[in-house]
């Protein structure tokens, strides 16, 4: 495992999560003015290689409405079905 990127992802995000695969998911999140939120979220495996970055958009009520994938190809936003 990378240490030095460990560390570096921590400070830069934050929070993060340890699922069972022996990754980490981690996530920073930005307020909007208008009420709606963006969490910034990447996915590492367990040497703390990017596996997947991506955006989530919530609306005012925290809402997942969108979710724009990055990396490892951009995908554009998607807007997500309302259940």
């Amino acid at each position: 495992m990378d240490e030095a990127k460990r560390r570096q992802n921590e400070r830069k995000f934050g929070a993060w999560e340890e699922p069972p695969d022996g990754g980490r998911r981690y996530w920073h999140e930005v307020i909007g003015r208008s009420g709606w939120r963006a969490r910034y979220v990447k996915e590492v495996d367990q040497n703390e290689g990017t596996c997947k970055f991506y955006q989530e958009i919530y609306d005012e009520d925290g809402k997942l409405v969108e979710i724009h994938e990055k990396y490892p190809v951009d995908k554009g936003h998607r807007k997500v079905e309302k259940g």
